[in-house]
C-alpha cells in the first residue's frame, strides 16, 4: 500500500506546461519524483516555468507549437532523443476561441479543433514507441487528455467549438483506451471545472461570484485538487483504471 501512490523515477510529459492546469500538474509530478518535460508555445514563458519548478526536483522545457504536425513531430524527436521510455503523457495544451455565431471565423474553429483535439490524437500517435516501451502488465504507461466539463454540459458562452472539441477529446480517451488496453496503456481524461487560469481569468473575473454560488463545494478549483487527480491516474493506485472522464469540479456537472 505505501507504494500505490508512488511515482518516484518515472518520466512524463505535460504539454502546455508553463502556466495554468499544465503548471499545477507538472510541479505536483516534479514533488513526486519524476523527470518532467514541459512544452508550450511560448518559449520564454515555458523556460522560465522549467526553470522554476527544478528548484523542486526535475523539470525540462521543450517550447513548441503544437497546432502543427511539424510542431508534433519536433517535440516527439527531442524527446526520443532524449528518452527511452515515457511513463506518463498529459495532453493538456488547448485553445479557446469566443465570438457570437453570426461572425464566428474559420481561423477560430480550426485553431480551436486542431489544438484541442487534432494535436493530442497525433502526438500520441508519434510517441506511442516511448509509452510501449515504459509499459507493463502490472503498470501501465499512462495518457491523460484534459478536457472540461464543458464537452460535459452546454454552456451559455459563444465558445462554439471549444465545448464540441472537449467532447470530442472526451470520447477519443475511450477509443484510445480500449485500443491500448492490450498494449498496457492507460488512458483517461480529466474534465477540469472552473480553476484559476489564464483561459478563465475574464470569466472568473465577470461572474466568478455566480459560479461559485453554483458549484456545489463553494469555491473555485486550487492546484492541490488538479495535483491529486492527476497522481491517481498516474500511479499503481489507478492501474486497473482507463476510459474514463473524471470530473474535478467541486460537483457541479452533478448537479446541472
Amino acid at each position: 500500500m505505501d507504494k500505490l501512490f508512488d511515482l518516484a523515477g518515472k518520466v512524463a510529459l505535460v504539454t502546455g506546461g508553463s502556466r495554468g492546469i499544465g503548471e499545477m500538474i507538472a510541479a505536483a509530478f516534479v514533488t513526486r519524483g519524476v523527470k518532467t518535460y514541459i512544452t508550450a508555445r511560448k518559449a520564454d514563458a515555458c523556460d522560465a516555468t522549467a526553470r522554476r519548478l527544478s528548484e523542486q526536483g526535475e523539470c525540462i522545457s521543450i517550447p513548441t507549437d503544437l497546432s502543427s504536425m511539424d510542431g508534433i513531430r519536433f517535440l516527439a524527436d527531442e524527446l526520443a532523443d532524449s528518452e527511452d521510455r515515457l511513463d506518463i503523457l498529459v495532453n493538456n495544451a488547448g485553445a479557446v476561441w469566443g465570438e457570437p455565431i453570426e461572425g464566428f471565423p474559420e481561423s477560430g474553429w480550426d485553431k480551436v479543433l486542431n489544438v484541442n483535439l487534432k494535436s493530442p490524437f497525433f502526438l500520441t500517435q508519434k510517441l506511442l514507441p516511448l509509452l510501449e516501451k515504459a509499459a507493463s502488465h502490472e503498470d501501465p504507461a499512462r495518457i491523460i487528455n484534459i478536457g472540461s466539463i464543458d464537452g460535459l454540459h452546454v454552456t451559455d458562452l459563444p465558445t462554439f467549438p471549444y465545448g464540441a472539441s472537449k467532447a470530442g477529446l472526451h470520447h477519443l480517451t475511450r477509443i484510445l483506451a480500449a485500443h491500448f488496453a492490450e498494449k498496457h496503456i492507460n488512458v483517461n481524461a480529466i474534465a477540469p471545472g472552473p480553476f484559476e487560469t489564464k483561459m478563465m481569468a475574464h470569466t472568473l473575473k465577470t461572474q466568478g461570484d455566480k459560479i461559485v454560488q453554483r458549484v456545489p463545494r463553494k469555491r473555485i478549483g486550487r492546484a492541490a485538487d488538479m495535483a491529486g487527480a492527476a497522481i491517481f491516474l498516474s500511479s499503481k493506485a489507478s492501474s486497473y483504471v482507463t476510459g474514463v472522464v473524471l470530473p474535478v469540479d467541486g460537483g457541479l456537472t452533478g448537479t446541472l
